[in-house]
C-alpha cells in the first residue's frame, strides 16, 4: 500500500481520537495549524504538501458545534487549494443531525444545509459514525460511508455476559437500531413509547414488552440532556427490571446531564470517543468509554484501498 499518498488531519475538536486513528493506520499526524486570529476568527494553515494526497480531515462537530464546523470547512478549503487529489471528512459525530426535517413551520433543515457546505467546501466524499437519521445520506451528492458502532459495543457486551437481557430501543426512532442489536446477540426486544413535548423533554408513555426480572439495555445513538435516559430507566425499573444499563454512541451530556446519570438507578452507561468527554463526565463511575479508532482507522484504510467498507459489519 502507498501510505506516502495517504495523509490524516485533524482541528482541534478530538485531537486523541485522529492520534488513535493515526496509530491504526501507521501513518503521522498530518502537520497544520489551526488557531484563531485577535477578533475570534478561526486561521487555518497546512504545513506539509499535499498535492495528488488522499487526504482525511477527522473533526467531530461537538461543542462548539459552530467552530469545529467552520474549522473543518476552512481545513478542507485549504486542502483543495492545495491540490489534494481526493478530501474526505470524517466526522465520528455529525452535528446538526437532528435537524434532518421541517417538523413545524418555518423553521430549517440544518443537516442539508452542513451537508451542502461541505461539498461546497470541497468535500468529496464524507465518512459518519451512526447518524441520528441514516437518510441524511441521501442530502449529499458525493459518496457517504455510514459506520456504525456495533462491532465495538457487541464486543463489549458479550465480554459481560449480561444475564436475561432484553434490549430496549428507546423511541420508535431506534427500533431498527436495537433490533440489529438484538439479532446478534440473540436477546428480545421491547421498545419505549414516548412523546416529545419540547426540545429537550420528553413525556414516557409505556413500555412495550417484557422486561419484568431481566437486565435491561438501553440502546440509543445520542445522550444529551439525559432527560430521557433517566425517564427511560425509571420506568424500567417500575416494570419489573432487575438491573438497568445504557449505551450510546455520542456522548454530548449537556447540561445537567451527568448530575442526572449520577443520581439515577442506571448500573453502566457505555459511551464512544467520537465525542471527547468533559472532565466532568470522565469523573463519573457510570460512564465507561470504548474507542473507536480502530475502526474507523480500518474504514479509512478501506476507502483509501478503494476496498468495501461494509464488509467491516458483516
Amino acid at each position: 500500500m502507498d501510505f506516502d499518498k495517504l495523509k490524516v488531519f485533524t482541528g482541534s475538536a478530538n485531537p486523541a481520537l485522529a492520534e488513535e486513528i493515526c496509530q491504526g493506520l501507521d501513518v503521522p499526524l498530518g502537520d497544520a495549524t489551526v488557531d484563531k486570529f485577535s477578533d475570534g476568527e478561526t486561521r487555518v494553515r497546512i504545513h506539509e504538501n499535499v498535492r495528488g494526497a488522499d487526504v482525511f480531515v477527522v473533526q467531530p462537530t461537538c461543542h462548539p458545534v459552530d467552530v469545529h464546523l467552520m474549522e473543518l470547512l476552512l481545513m478542507i478549503d485549504a486542502l483543495k487549494r492545495a491540490s489534494a487529489v481526493r478530501i474526505t471528512a470524517v466526522m465520528p459525530y455529525y452535528g446538526y443531525a437532528r435537524q434532518d426535517k421541517k417538523s413545524e413551520p418555518r423553521v430549517p433543515i440544518s443537516a442539508k444545509l452542513v451537508a451542502d457546505l461541505l461539498e461546497k467546501a470541497g468535500a468529496n466524499r464524507a465518512l459518519t459514525l451512526d447518524l441520528h437519521a441514516p437518510q441524511i445520506q441521501g442530502f449529499f451528492s458525493v459518496p457517504v460511508d455510514h459506520l456504525y458502532p456495533t462491532p465495538v459495543l457487541l464486543e463489549y457486551f458479550v465480554r459481560k455476559g449480561l444475564p436475561n437481557l432484553t434490549l430496549v430501543a428507546p423511541d420508535a426512532g431506534g427500533v431498527e437500531r436495537t433490533r440489529f442489536f438484538a439479532k446478534k446477540v440473540d436477546a428480545p426486544l421491547a421498545i419505549v413509547d414516548k412523546r416529545r413535548v419540547d426540545v429537550d423533554v420528553t413525556e414516557l408513555l409505556h413500555i412495550i414488552g417484557d422486561v419484568e426480572g431481566r437486565t435491561a439495555l438501553i440502546i440509543d445513538d445520542i445522550v444529551d440532556t439525559a432527560g430521557t435516559l433517566v425517564k427511560t430507566v425509571a420506568a424500567l425499573y417500575e416494570q419489573g427490571a432487575k438491573d438497568v444499563c445504557a449505551t450510546c454512541t455520542h456522548a454530548v451530556l449537556s447540561g445537567p446531564a451527568i448530575p442526572r446519570i449520577r443520581e439515577s438507578q442506571l448500573r453502566e452507561l457505555v459511551v464512544t470517543n467520537s465525542i471527547p468527554l468533559t472532565e466532568e463526565a470522565r469523573a463519573c463511575a457510570q460512564i465507561k468509554v470504548l474507542s473507536m479508532g480502530p475502526l474507523l482507522a480500518r474504514a479509512i484504510r478501506s476507502i483509501h484501498k478503494e476496498a468495501s467498507v461494509s464488509t467491516l459489519f458483516v
